[in-house]
């Protein structure tokens, strides 16, 4: 009986630090990943590398999410650094049945009726690219450079609050991260703490 559980404990540490050590930290290689779009395609991260990228986790029924997506400011800046050659990938890593899951068609008819403009949404169900960036809520947002290197995870903004007045007065990391890397400087805040909903992943998982 002891034995069984010392094996199960050693167990659980070995599987503890493996997560540890594999989960994306900045100033690493962004962990490469391989998803399927909602739009069908295959997308592979190292193909753009030579790109400033962008990872969006998004959940469509988490108020935080909601706060972004209904006052205009997630598609605003979607559409503002993809127009500057940002990739920007919206991913979804809730699994079937909880919240947040959505088949392939319906968030195309989401993003279409919110106007959004990330490059693609890839669709994660398995939870394998949110537990390979260790995805905490939705959103959470990282920003890695054109050499592959992650150089920004945390929060989308200082305001931790599920309320629209709070997103005019709000400093945007993403976008201070990507001026700053985009004109030669380091990135001030490379780190911050994420807020939002859980990301719903499966209990399996």
């Amino acid at each position: 009986m002891k034995r069984s559980i010392l094996n199960l404990v050693v167990t659980a540490l070995v599987l503890c630090m493996a997560s540890v050590m594999s989960s994306a930290k900045v100033g690493d290689s962004a962990p490469d990943f391989t998803a399927t779009a909602s739009n069908g395609k295959t997308v592979h991260l190292a193909d753009y590398r030579g790109k400033y990228v962008v990872l969006e986790w998004h959940n469509n029924g988490c108020p935080f999410v909601r706060k972004q997506y209904n006052s205009g400011n997630m598609q605003r800046l979607q559409k503002q650094w993809t127009g500057q050659g940002v990739v920007w990938f919206t991913i979804l890593s809730s699994a079937p049945g909880k919240q947040g899951y959505v088949t392939a068609g319906e968030e195309n008819d989401y993003m279409a009726k919110e106007q959004a403009a990330p490059t693609a949404a890839l669709l994660d169900p398995s939870g394998d690219i949110g537990h390979l960036y260790d995805a905490k809520t939705s959103p959470h947002m990282f920003v890695i450079n054109p050499q592959g290197v992650l150089i920004y995870d945390g929060a989308i903004d200082d305001k931790p609050t599920p309320d629209l007045s709070d997103v005019p007065g709000a400093t945007n990391y993403v976008s201070l991260a990507l001026e700053q890397a985009m004109a030669g400087k380091q990135v001030a805040t490379a780190t911050t703490r994420p807020y939002g909903c859980s990301v719903k992943y499966s209990d399996s998982h």
